[in-house]
């Protein structure tokens, strides 16, 4: 009995009709290995955790009304009173960098309860066992929770304009406002994760998360100057990194005297930090 032909290489099979090789449907693309290993997971885990805003556009609707309370209740009123220093410039555009910054907070600080939904239905088991690094899944949802913010964001600055905010609209400042919106947010997503890798219940993390938002916020420089704290929460501020995104979004919107240097600084190495804790804990959690 013959045998029997050997089959053609895939590169060489051919359509009848003489179109195109069909060697990239039958020959898998080849793995990325080396230094394009970790970007191209990450980046993987960014475009997954992006396609969930396909099916449910309404979370970025509903989470612009707490923003736009406060630009129109908050910084209306107080640009009234005058009651707060802020340099000569009227208090809604002083405002404003602060409330994109706090509704960014808001979205990514509650990031690790979709961490613990996954562990609860299986998901965050089957991606553990894949040869994709902790820390370039932790990267990917942590930037993808970034570019959320950035849309929420967007909405934040439109609904200033239309207040009057005075606000650049220079491409590369606002290339620079969409930086420190990714990295603040990708800091705090961490930190949701990481705390969500000790506490392991939903329940536990959305107390957490409720009792630290708050100070977090009222601890910064987004409602009023550093100056006007007492000293120790002068303290609690330049340790709290709300506190330089704020100071970056008011530099780059606005043009008041910042330290963008120092900024973008903090704000990288805090994300460094918030992405090596997560990743750390990110396997209790699949316990």
């Amino acid at each position: 009995m013959s045998a029997a032909p050997a089959a053609l290489p895939a590169e060489s099979a051919e359509r009848p009709d003489g179109g195109p090789e069909l060697g990239l449907l039958l020959v898998p693309p080849k793995a990325r290995t080396g230094w394009r290993l970790v970007p191209a997971r990450v980046v993987a885990m960014c475009a997954v955790e992006l396609q969930k805003l396909r099916h449910d556009r309404t979370e970025l609707y509903t989470r612009a009304v707490q923003p736009a309370l406060w630009l129109l209740i908050f910084g209306e009123t107080f640009t009234r009173l005058k009651a707060i220093p802020t340099g000569g410039i009227p208090y809604l555009d002083y405002l404003a960098p602060g409330i994109i910054a706090q509704s960014a907070m808001f979205i990514a600080i509650f990031y690790g309860i979709m961490i613990i939904w996954e562990r609860d239905s299986g998901v965050l088991t089957k991606l553990l066992v894949t040869p994709t690094p902790r820390a370039a899944l932790v990267t990917g949802k942590a930037f993808a929770a970034g570019v959320k913010a950035v849309v929420q964001a967007a909405v934040v600055v439109v609904l200033a304009a239309v207040l009057g905010v005075g606000m650049t609209a220079n491409p590369l400042r606002l290339l620079g406002v969409a930086a420190a919106v990714v990295l603040g947010s990708a800091f705090f997503s961490c930190l949701s994760m990481t705390i969500a890798g000790i506490v392991l219940t939903r329940d536990r993390l959305m107390g957490i998360g409720q009792a630290i938002t708050m100070p977090l916020f009222f601890g910064s420089n987004a409602l009023y100057p550093v100056d006007l704290m007492p000293g120790w929460l002068q303290v609690v501020s330049r340790a709290n990194p709300l506190s330089y995104q704020v100071d970056a979004l008011r530099g780059l919107l606005i043009g008041t005297p910042s330290h963008l240097a120092l900024d973008f600084g903090v704000l990288a190495l805090a994300t460094g930090l918030g992405i090596t804790a997560a990743s750390a804990l990110l396997g209790r959690l699949a316990r």
